[in-house]
């Protein structure tokens, strides 16, 4: 996207911020007219077409969403537990077939049945007192089982204010080069999918010369099937906070933007307030407890763009661009947010910082995998008897995860789809097989991600499946680059043409070709990663899709 235009953004900056304006708007008129667009555009000194652009590109400010009210959860967890046939069946009792609209992923999926209503999400049994929720606008709690296996690092019990107040106060006693070693040494790797060691990002921005820099929570990292961030954000909030300023003073920044998905309501409140609890403790402001290290948290609700977890469409989206993938280099380290340094890392690769700064970063790397160090959230599904957020140590047998967190499944199931939408089709005869930890998935030919778990029943057609990923990355493909937007779009037509035509057979060489050239050409993971879950499909469930391919 344009240089020119993050410039003029940066103009305003975070305290009048471009895209929170255009979000306001959207909230107020549903859609804004070309008299309020205009009006924005000259108050930015940009063009109009950028801010219609904009608009018309997220779920919840676009034209077409004018006038929803209830929203249903359209998550790969939800659809493969089959239950929103049903939610829509209530939901239409109520609500005309124009005011519903749809979401993904709210993160109901220990319990589906998902839907969002009046700015609150809801879950489980909640669709079967509808009545009470629109009458009474009732907001009902979800509750699922969160355990760990070994080490506690991200599950254990919350602290006071005054605790985390004192550790602040204790690293900001010690220099950054001591703080940045000890993060390198734990040998810390992203957990959003990447696996890229954090403390190679906080280095490299550390060492460049700017005015200004960033730290950035990517708090949008949608995979459906995952709802581990969302647990951190509302049940562990401090540990992202603190574990952000622990970043910030490392590198040198004074600012930090935490984004975080519009279908997680809950969690921007109560982000939100944990900001202002940091603030009356004082652990904000000027020269913090007297020190050199000034910092102030921006808490912005995104506005429904699955591909706003890639990281520099993450900051085009704060700029009040389309948020488009940006070609690297520059990487954000060097020119990120208002192209100034940034760091952008996901919730709970950032949540991780306290421990290690409290416990030192050879004891975290002595837990885990030499590669793969530390513990690893894991969502599991309503498939399994036992659904929840689960923290294991990094090498964990996934068969463990399986059978002693979450004491195995209520029914058959075929395939675990792990990692989000992008992530690795596994039938469930290779579970025994993998290792909870980044080199284990990567060697079998799959991806562990958020290490979200969708459970693929038996009586689940895998073709349908498949139309679903397809569909999905048709629909939230930004657009830029031609292999992931048409690709989807192809990979979408051929699947469901076999579905509907009995006929029709889907040339497999022609899909081979399709896959490897999203693959090859993409620029980010959503056309690059979306081909591997159709790969391990064509590879083990040959036998099962053999009706709609051809040799």
């Amino acid at each position: 996207m344009s240089k020119n235009i993050s410039h003029l953004s940066s103009r305003k900056g975070l305290t009048d911020n471009l895209f929170e304006q255009l979000g306001k708007l959207s909230e107020h008129q549903q859609a804004g007219s070309p008299t309020d667009l205009k009006a924005i555009a000259e108050d930015y000194l940009i063009g109009t077409s950028t801010v219609f652009g904009t608009m018309s590109f997220y779920d919840f400010t676009r034209a077409s969403n004018l006038g929803k009210e209830v929203y249903v959860c359209n998550g790969s967890a939800c659809l493969v537990a089959k239950t929103q046939d049903d939610v829509k069946h209530h939901l239409a009792q109520h609500f005309s077939k124009e005011k519903i609209g749809e979401m993904c992923c709210l993160g109901r999926c220990h319990e589906n049945n998902a839907f969002h209503y009046n700015g609150n999400n809801y879950s489980g049994s909640n669709i079967k007192d509808l009545a009470n929720i629109i009458s009474k606008k009732e907001i009902k709690k979800d509750h699922y089982e969160v355990a760990a296996l070994n080490h506690q690092i991200l599950t254990g019990t919350r602290l006071s204010i005054n605790d985390y107040a004192s550790q602040l106060k204790q690293l900001l006693t010690k220099s950054k080069e001591e703080l940045l070693e000890q993060i390198k040494l734990s040998g810390l790797r992203g957990r959003g999918g990447a696996g890229f060691p954090i403390g190679i990002k906080l280095e490299g921005c550390k060492n460049v010369d700017a005015d200004r820099k960033f730290i950035v929570c990517n708090a949008d990292e949608g995979d459906p099937g995952s709802y581990s961030d969302r647990y951190i954000m509302e049940h562990q909030a401090p540990l992202l906070l603190l574990g952000m300023m622990i970043a910030a003073y490392v590198v040198g920044a004074d600012r930090g933007v935490v984004y975080i998905r519009a279908e997680y309501p809950e969690s921007v409140q109560i982000v939100q307030e944990t900001v202002e609890l940091f603030r009356s403790a004082a652990m904000l402001g000027e020269s913090i407890f007297g020190s050199n290290f000034s910092f102030e948290f921006k808490v912005i609700k995104a506005q429904g763009a699955y591909i706003c977890g890639e990281e520099t469409a993450l900051l085009s989206s704060i700029e009040g661009q389309r948020p488009e993938v940006r070609v690297r280099p520059p990487f954000p380290a060097v020119e990120g947010l208002f192209r100034k340094p940034t760091v952008v890392n996901n919730v709970e690769t950032l949540a991780n910082l306290p421990w290690i700064i409290q416990n030192g970063g050879a004891k975290y790397a002595a837990i885990g995998t030499e590669k793969s160090s530390g513990t690893k959230l894991v969502s599991l599904d309503s498939a399994f008897v036992r659904p929840g957020i689960y923290e294991a140590d990094m090498g964990t047998p996934l068969k463990d995860v399986v059978e002693k967190l979450g004491k195995g499944f209520k029914k058959k199931v075929k395939a675990l789809h792990i990692g989000g939408p992008l992530g690795g089709l596994i039938p469930a005869f290779k579970i025994k097989d993998l290792t909870l930890d980044f080199e284990s998935f990567a060697s079998n030919g799959f991806m562990l991600g958020h290490a979200s778990i969708v459970s693929i029943p038996e009586d689940y057609p895998l073709i349908k499946y498949l139309e679903h990923l397809f569909e999905f990355t048709a629909h939230e493909s930004c657009g830029k680059c031609f292999p992931c937007r048409i690709g989807s779009t192809r990979g979408k037509e051929l699947v469901q043409k076999a579905i509907q035509d009995p006929n029709y057979k889907i040339d497999t060489q022609l899909m081979n070709d399709l896959l490897d050239t999203m693959k090859r050409g993409s620029l980010c993971a959503l056309g690059g990663g979306i081909p591997l879950p159709v790969i391990n499909a064509m590879r083990y469930f040959k036998d099962e899709l053999s009706l709609y391919f051809k040799e």
